[in-house]
């Protein structure tokens, strides 16, 4: 063995190292963070922490002659606050190319593709997009759209805007309980030249970017739940998420905030139906998962709420409430509850919250 080998000096083994180290830091910082839990809150934020780490890996190698559109946070790679109402597929595309995005928007309510440029860490800017408004579905709900390059004398064409290399496309859901899922693809136009076996320098960077990504995660947790702490119980315009920031839509208005409930209590949730394009309400545990959709009530759309008299009513608990549209918190004493409005004719008006016994809910 070389002595550049057996001191870890090659770029591709300190990267490696780095990427070790990182996960231990991470771990080692997420044990001192919940110690105060109780075991399944403890167990939970690992589970998050390896969620993070296979979201990341599930699109660790790109191809951006290439590219594939990757399905996005399934509920075994959730990342930073997933919505399984909506559907995702996420790629890396070359600014100086151009592609072809075609699929089927099933039974979806809205359809969007968006352009990102990457600002530093997880930000981004939104830099071009198109919608339902000028997407042409045919008769089966299939689309075509030419990405980048010069636009076509027809069809569907997004601009790829120099420096934008981050594509993502999502289909909102009504019902995904009940909806038939759409899918779609990418591809170049023109064939692309036979890229090299490997580009070490690519690989080394990927790999750092990994690394530093993954260890800050457990910061990440921490420093996001602060403000639904101060105070609880109540909620408020999530400003921070306007305009396509951390790869959100940009025309999505957001409200949150965070539930902290002793045994037996809920939180109820009432408010006004907002004129809008779609809208939805969430549940998430502390290390910003969605909590558990495909067995539990978590989340409504405007399609699936109970609305009476323009006015919305949930209940956040561990036990059905028996009035209202229940919520479950699975027994967790805090969490998170996100409402997005999509295209709303007006900033919604924030709704009221209270703690009440779950026996006089169920008493009404």
């Amino acid at each position: 063995m070389s002595e550049e080998s057996a001191s870890g000096a090659r770029p591709e083994v300190a990267a490696w190292n780095g990427l070790v180290d990182a996960l231990r830091t991470a771990g080692d910082k997420l044990a001192t963070d919940t110690a105060h839990l109780d075991p399944t809150e403890q167990a939970d934020g690992f589970r998050a922490l390896v969620r993070g780490l296979s979201n990341q890996l599930s699109r660790f190698e790109v191809d951006r002659e290439r590219p594939e559109l990757v399905p996005f946070n399934g509920w075994r790679h959730k990342f930073l606050m997933d919505n399984p109402d909506f559907r995702y597929w996420v790629t890396e595309v070359r600014g100086d190319r151009a592609y072809r995005i075609r699929g089927n928007r099933g039974d979806a309510s809205y359809v969007s593709v968006t352009v990102y440029q990457r600002t530093g860490g997880l930000g981004a800017e939104a830099t071009a997009r198109i919608d339902n408004d000028a997407i042409g579905f045919d008769d089966d709900g299939g689309f075509e759209i030419v990405l980048g390059g010069t636009a076509p004398g027809a069809g569907d064409w997004l601009e790829l805007p120099e420096k934008s290399g981050v594509i993502w496309v999502r289909v909102f859901h009504d019902d995904v309980h009940r909806d038939e899922m759409g899918w779609c693809g990418i591809e170049p136009i023109v064939e692309p030249p036979v890229p090299p076996a490997i580009d070490p320098g690519r690989f080394v960077s990927s790999l750092g970017t990994l690394a530093a990504t993954t260890s800050m995660l457990p910061t990440i947790f921490e420093m996001s739940t602060k403000d639904d702490l101060d105070p609880p119980n109540v909620l408020r315009h999530w400003s921070e998420m306007a305009g396509g920031a951390v790869f959100t839509e940009p025309g999505i208005h957001y409200v949150r905030g965070g539930w902290q409930l002793e045994p037996g209590q809920a939180l109820v949730i009432e408010g006004d139906v907002v004129e809008c394009r779609y809208w939805n309400i969430l549940a998430y545990s502390r290390f910003l998962n969605s909590l558990d959709f495909r067995y539990r009530p978590v989340s409504y759309t405007g399609a699936t709420a109970t609305v009476v008299d323009g006015r919305y009513r949930f209940v956040i608990a561990a036990e059905s409430p028996e009035v209202g549209d229940w919520i479950d918190s699975e027994g967790r004493d805090f969490g998170i509850i996100v409402m997005r409005f999509l295209q709303p004719a007006a900033p919604p008006p924030l709704p009221s919250a209270r703690v009440v016994p779950l026996v006089e809910l169920r008493g009404e």
